[in-house]
């Protein structure tokens, strides 16, 4: 019922529950939280929860009235969600063994007590009278009640004892199943050993290990033939970053197919590990009554059914493809120009290296330029006048308490209006450090909630990103993808931010999966408009404001190749959806339907022996919803055109955000947010479920 993602008390006052915001310097612990201060805190922190959720529970079995069964529920779920969101974010972030490992310890205990809590009948039974009593009821208590009672059941609770337990070990198999198959891809990134150095560009030396051999002439008993028959090469890890950089930046043709090749391969053990996850859940899906496990993930959605879902994606890949052949025929061609080889064959390791290398040459983008006016502080100066503008609050630095943070590099920002006060916390953990969680990411501490007629929980969230400082350079300059990685995960902590929902149940982004992403591709729009950008986007050593030509060349290449980068979205989606629908009567051969979905969908050759879905690690905390990062950009960009690109920076814009969609996060129906903030063309209804309209999309894509 209570979803563990970052994503009860009737009126009982206990302060260890209040996360404390101060800037005196008083200790406290971990997150503001005084239970952590030390790791062991951890287990306070969970048997507090658990006897506060006891409580509440009790409470709840007298069966009150139905305004206080919802109040009590919502707050059992924010006591449980807050010890499980502050123990992921430790687990991803904290640089001490000891707090990793408490945290881990911290996340399987309250799961353990979450089976508890979901299997309650007479938790299951109040929800029911409080949904049945709705004339009783807010607009927002009666969806709650409503949304508390499908979680419920969609966790099995009325299905007779035997089935019910057949469905908790299933879910249970298939959380190990995700944790080994995210633990293979850190385990197993795989390498390639390159001979000798000089085949890899000199920049990117800082990102691998050297290797050395020996050459079959050396006389191994003279010290001095050795050393002299003694060759340096690099050892390159094949993990997503580094793969990325070398197939952008390498040359050398056969290096880049030894490490793509190589990248797409392994871990070989998920090859299993995926196969044993599609069997369980669709096994659970069946016991829950539903054809497949698409049926069952998208239901709750605006998609509703699987068939949308892929109708959708079919209907775009047909609309995409005409574009993305011509763009794959112009890079061919590129490459044959450049390698001098009139029949040479575009193949998968070339897409990086020659695209990259077109961007630049057609629209005179140099990467190293645009980064000089990107240092990491003004970047951060960008989110201050982008939320002044609009929303006309401010983003100010706020002293952290002793006892506070989990790493010197972090800083506490609180977002306030001069009418409203404090809005929100958010903390920022934006340098890469070894241990770290490796993406991009907000997390979830606290979600705000209505406590009181006077008092409001207000939400309290962390930024984590991992951007690095160049070798020789001690100021973090970014990338420009890496300026819109900003902006997108800005969206999202503003979704927690400026949400005004009663319950935490529905607090910022605890919304519809595929309207979730919509905040953070519509600030991405951001990163892109010169508008903002001049305001502050400046050179780190001469201070001057990026010059308007080179934010039309960067808008120039963003383009260029967009119906490949489509054609890639919906292959992924397709991939998606296929795995997790519905199965046939023999098992079937998972890479052999990859290939096939990438040649029916993609301009591009499969690579006979790579496997790249294998680390396609979406297909755990999106299984059958990967698709809702394209219904996201398809909403962003109809908000974008229709709301906010006439004047952006404006207040009255800011506002219509605001009122219209970010303050309600979930607790209304999603199809009426989008069509209350953009018009009802927005979306339209195709049998039974909700699709976005393409149209601004693909304008903005020129396909």
């Amino acid at each position: 019922m209570w979803k563990l993602t970052s994503r009860f008390r009737p009126h009982i006052n206990s302060n260890s529950w209040l996360i404390r915001h101060f800037s005196s310097g008083e200790a406290t612990g971990l997150y503001g939280f005084d239970h952590l201060k030390t790791a062991k805190g951890f287990q306070r922190f969970v048997a507090d929860a658990i006897e506060r959720s006891g409580e509440l529970v009790s409470y709840i079995s007298g069966m009150p009235s139905s305004p206080e069964i919802i109040k009590a529920m919502d707050e059992i779920s924010d006591t449980v969600c807050c010890v499980v969101d502050s123990a992921e974010l430790c687990r991803q972030t904290h640089p001490d063994r000891e707090f990793v490992e408490a945290a881990h310890k911290a996340a399987i205990d309250m799961n353990d007590y979450l089976h508890q809590l979901n299997t309650n009948h007479t938790l299951y039974a109040a929800v029911r009278k409080a949904e049945q009593d709705s004339n009783l009821l807010t607009e927002e208590a009666s969806r709650t009640a409503h949304h508390l009672r499908m979680d419920f059941e969609r966790g099995g609770i009325h299905l007779d004892p035997e089935k019910l337990e057949k469905v908790n070990n299933l879910t249970t198999n298939i959380f190990q199943l995700c944790s080994e198959f995210s633990e293979n891809i850190a385990d197993d990134p795989g390498h390639v050993d390159i001979f000798p150095v000089s085949r890899i560009p000199r920049h990117l030396h800082h990102l691998l290990t050297p290797v050395y051999r020996f050459s079959s002439g050396g006389l191994r008993g003279s010290k001095r033939a050795a050393h002299a028959s003694k060759q340096k090469g690099f050892r390159i890890p094949t993990d997503q970053r580094t793969l990325s950089s070398i197939l952008q930046w390498t040359s050398d043709e056969e290096v880049r197919k030894m490490v793509y090749v190589e990248g797409n391969s392994v871990p070989q053990a998920n090859h299993g590990v995926l196969e044993k996850l599609i069997a369980s859940r669709h096994e659970l899906a069946q016991m829950m009554g539903c054809n497949s496990y698409a049926d069952f993930m998208v239901e709750p959605n605006l998609a509703k059914s699987p068939k949308v879902v892929t109708s959708f994606l079919q209907e775009l890949s047909r609309t995409v493809k005409p574009k993305a052949d011509q763009e794959f025929i112009a890079i061919r061609d590129f490459k044959r120009e450049k390698c001098g080889d009139k029949s040479a064959e575009l193949e998968p390791w070339d897409e990086t290296y020659y695209t990259s290398m077109m961007k630049s040459s057609v629209n005179d983008v140099d990467t190293s330029v645009v980064a000089s006016y990107f240092p990491l502080p003004q970047c951060i100066e960008g989110l201050k006048v982008l939320v002044e503008s609009l929303f006309g609050a401010t983003f100010h630095t706020v002293p952290l308490a002793p006892g506070e943070s989990w790493h010197p590099d972090v800083i506490k920002m609180s977002l306030h209006h001069p009418d409203e006060g404090d809005l929100g916390y958010l903390y920022l953990d934006l340098y890469s450090r070894k241990g770290k969680y490796p993406g991009c990411a907000s997390f979830a501490i606290k979600g705000g909630r209505k406590i009181s007629d006077t008092e409001y929980q207000l939400p309290v969230l962390a930024l984590v990103c991992n951007f690095s400082r160049a070798s020789d350079s001690s100021v973090v300059k970014l990338n420009h993808s890496e300026v819109e990685v900003l902006f997108h995960e800005f969206g999202h902590a503003l979704h927690s931010l400026l949400s005004r929902t009663d319950y935490q149940h529905f607090s910022g982004t605890r919304v519809a999966l595929d309207l979730a992403e919509m905040p953070s591709n519509l600030f991405e729009y951001y990163a892109w408009d010169y508008r903002l950008l001049k305001r502050f986007a400046r050179h780190h050593s001469t201070g001057e404001t990026i010059p308007e030509k080179l934010v039309k060349s960067l808008q120039g290449a963003r383009n260029m190749f967009a119906a490949t980068e489509m054609q890639r979205q919906v292959f992924y989606a397709l991939i998606d959806q296929m795995l997790f629908g519905e199965q046939p009567a023999t098992p079937r051969d998972v890479s052999k339907l990859v290939a096939e979905l990438k040649r029916e969908h993609t301009s591009w050759n499969h690579v006979e022996g790579t496997h790249w879905h294998i680390r396609f690690s979406h297909l755990l905390n999106y299984g059958a919803g990967y698709y809702s990062y394209i219904y996201a950009k398809c909403f962003a960009s109809t908000i974008w055109q229709s709301v906010c690109e006439e004047d952006p920076l404006s207040l009255s814009t800011g506002t219509l955000l605001r009122e219209k969609f970010f303050k309600h996060g979930g607790a209304k129906d999603p199809g009426e947010l989008l069509k209350d903030l953009a018009g009802k063309e927005i979306i339209s209804v195709h049998g039974e479920g909700i699709v976005p309209a393409t149209t601004c999309l693909l304008n903005e894509l020129t396909l």
